[in-house]
């Protein structure tokens, strides 16, 4: 019943937090307390994150964003300033449930106009809202202003006693220097508190949560009171706060909540705030007429204007990335984005194999010396080789003498077969037929601008006519010399049209092995180059088994080293298509992307003592090929490898320089192991570094056998770990 409802308590703590960009339970346990300064003020913001949350989930409205906080901190802010305005009463608490589901609504439907243009909503339902509600109140007569300002102290004093009233008057007296003072109050005024003891709270809060965060604050905050100085224009410490936190919001947002925080957003920050303070000034002047407050309008103008003109940018010169996976922190974003794109660097939307079995050498590759030049640069040629080197046998004078000719051509991605030409005779060798130059070619469709083009193929070996729906693997012709071919080779190329001789599109293939000197090497995502010889990964059945989480995957397994003795995890996949193992212990999540040949974890979120985090962070990078000798290198995001209290000062160089990494290296057995080669053993070792220095190290150890995993074992943060597959 509890897991039930985690969601809606989750819902109400992140509706505090999401004012702020955070889901941290620790900062909402000092924010909630903040607005109970003013008691009723408090009283009634709960009471509508209730209703608000209630209401959207009858409704039917999606839980994620219900327990992300995305609709309750707008009622939330609505119900604070009803509290905060009007006196308590039945006719107020049914005007703030009114008010509630009426700024739901308005939260649902700017998300569904701006939603499509990828634009958040902010808390523009909470100034619309409330300014209708203040316009329309002016006729409830039944309704009373407050006079708790009044009598502030007569109601801690009820509260808390003489000692509440003292912490009080201590913190709102403290010699404080003026823009330092109203920075407080700024804060202070996001939940309509207007004292500095709340402004504090807060800033702790702030501090907890994410230093990046706090960081920009006061740059926001700051440098908006200096552009006021230059200006010369007159702001009292009072009036100041009631438009400060929107500095300090737009700060947060643009500097490092929905760009990535780097030295660029931090510059951009500056030139921001004076936008803001522009906005500011001319909307305040504006409402002033209908006597109503500018609220967060400034911020939420500024940010949105900036996120929606950064979609129409045609390159990233700014360096000012968007993450498109967002954690609710900018330390989690920063670590994680760095993290994906030193991991995934080269983007390729959909996998390409080699279109080949066993290994063949590239002899011209891009830009090559004869041909593969120009708007075709891009582009490959592969043959066969005997361990001499040389391409062909005996005199090599016929086409059967080389090496890869009718072997089988093979297809490289799922796709629609788009065009066929099979009718072309085989050249005799030294000979071109450059009146038919691709030979007989197959052109296949992956995406609307996403095609492979496979030429010189054998005459009558093509096995797939136009439209045959293809996948990756499948035989689909013979090696030849057709075309502008003197010697039996395999041209193949990626383009964006569907056209034989259209121009070619650089794109890199996935999950290749490559040959050196010393041994194979695994490349994810790479361009071969010439002489590289390659061979696409050969799946081993032990290593599949193993590691093949499929969604509804159930894994048990007998701990030994923990407290928890019976652990069971189950492969689930959320409603955006995101794979994750959860533990149904813990209620622990390890995200992961799964491919043909590949296996990386992305994400973990949950208890770091759990059987499954040591899991995520040894089986962080797993290739289903077995290679003799195959050792496999990564990194980790910083946060999800060093303790939060270890990284606490590194969060604040952190988007400038980072002195903290995680690595990961996992080795598959030599040529001179003993396991039979369904029986493999797999070790690695775990990194932490201080400026390129090992500072602490794991180990573990995965056991395999027919059936897959047979056992795993973990040693390191105090634990000696043995976990028996038992399913």
């Amino acid at each position: 019943m509890l897991h039930k409802i985690d969601w809606f308590w989750k819902g109400f703590l992140n509706s505090y937090t999401q004012i702020f960009f955070s889901d941290n339970k620790l900062f909402a346990a000092l924010l909630i307390p903040v607005t109970f300064i003013d008691f009723y003020a408090g009283l009634f913001g709960l009471t509508s994150v209730l209703f608000t949350n209630i209401i959207g989930y009858f409704i039917g409205f999606d839980t994620q964003k219900i327990q992300k906080g995305y609709y309750g901190f707008n009622s939330l802010l609505v119900g604070l300033g009803l509290g905060i305005y009007y006196e308590p009463g039945l006719v107020l608490f049914i005007l703030v449930l009114i008010a509630a589901i009426f700024t739901l609504f308005i939260s649902v439907t700017i998300e569904g106009v701006i939603g499509k243009y990828y634009l958040p909503h902010l808390s523009l339902p909470f100034v619309f809202a409330l300014w209708l509600l203040m316009l329309s109140s002016r006729e409830f007569y039944a309704l009373s202003l407050n006079e708790r300002w009044i009598y502030t102290l007569n109601d801690l004093y009820i509260i808390g006693g003489p000692s509440l009233v003292s912490v009080y008057e201590w913190w709102n007296q403290l010699l404080i220097p003026s823009p330092l003072r109203s920075y407080f109050l700024s804060l202070g005024a996001i939940l309509f508190q207007f004292s500095v003891l709340s402004g504090i709270i807060i800033a702790i809060g702030l501090l907890i949560y994410s230093r990046i965060a706090f960081t920009l604050s006061l740059i926001g905050f700051f440098g908006a009171w200096l552009f006021y100085w230059l200006i010369g224009a007159e702001i009292s410490e009072v009036g100041y706060s009631y438009i400060g936190f929107n500095y300090i919001l737009t700060a947060i947002a643009l500097g490092g909540f929905f760009i990535i925080p780097n030295i660029q957003s931090y510059i951009w920050v500056i030139v921001v705030v004076p936008m803001v303070a522009i906005v500011t000034i001319s909307m305040d002047s504006f409402l002033s007429f209908f006597q109503l407050p500018v609220y967060a309008l400034p911020f939420n103008i500024t940010v949105l204007i900036f996120l929606y003109i950064l979609q129409f940018r045609v390159n990233n010169k700014s360096k000012l990335y968007t993450w498109f996976v967002q954690r609710n922190s900018p330390e989690r974003n920063l670590y994680s984005f760095l993290n994906y794109r030193e991991r995934f660097a080269v983007y390729s939307e959909i996998p390409v194999a080699l279109p080949f079995f066993g290994e063949w050498v590239v002899t011209q590759a891009h830009n090559g010396e004869y041909t593969h030049k120009g708007e075709w640069k891009h582009a490959w040629d592969f043959e066969m080789t005997d361990e001499d080197g040389k391409t062909f046998k005996n005199n090599g004078d016929f086409p059967d003498d080389y090496y890869c000719f009718n072997k089988p051509v093979t297809v490289p991605a799922e796709g629609i077969v788009e065009e066929v030409i099979d009718n072309i005779d085989d050249n005799l060798i030294g000979k071109r037929n450059l009146a038919q130059n691709w030979g007989n070619t197959v052109v296949i469709r992956h995406l609307d601008n996403l095609y492979t083009k496979l030429s010189h193929l054998k005459k009558g070996s093509v096995k797939v006519s136009r439209g045959d729906r293809v996948r990756t693997g499948d035989v689909m012709g013979l090696c030849g010399n057709s075309g502008n071919s003197p010697y039996p080779h395999l041209h193949f190329q990626l383009q964006t049209t569907p056209h034989i001789g259209s121009k070619t599109l650089e794109y890199p293939i996935t999950n290749y092995n490559l040959k050196k000197n010393s041994g194979k090497k695994l490349i994810e995502t790479g361009i071969p180059g010439k002489e590289d010889r390659v061979s696409n990964v050969q799946i081993n059945t032990s290593l599949k088994n193993a590691f093949n989480l499929v969604p509804g995957r159930l894994m048990e397994f007998d701990v030994e080293g923990l407290k928890t003795r019976k652990v069971k995890w189950e492969v689930k996949i959320d409603n955006h298509l995101n794979r994750y193992i959860e533990c149904i212990q813990t209620g622990s999540k390890a995200f992961f992307k799964h491919e043909s040949a590949m296996l990386h974890f992305l994400h973990f979120e949950g208890e770091r003592t759990s059987l499954l985090y040591y899991f995520y962070l040894s089986a962080y990078k797993i290739s289903f090929g077995f290679e003799n000798g195959l050792i496999l290198e990564d990194s980790y995001p910083v946060n999800q490898i060093f303790n939060p209290v270890k990284i606490f000062l590194h969060d604040f160089t952190a988007p400038f320089f980072q002195y903290l990494e995680g690595n990961v290296e996992i080795r598959y057995p030599g040529k001179n192991h003993h396991f039979e080669i369904s029986d493999i053993q797999l070790d690695g070792t775990i990194k932490k570094k201080l400026f390129g220095r090992t500072i602490s190290q794991m180990s573990f150890l995965f056991r395999l056998n027919n059936d897959g995993l047979h056992d795993f074992h973990f040693s390191g943060n105090n634990h000696q770990i043995k976990a028996r597959c038992e399913k």
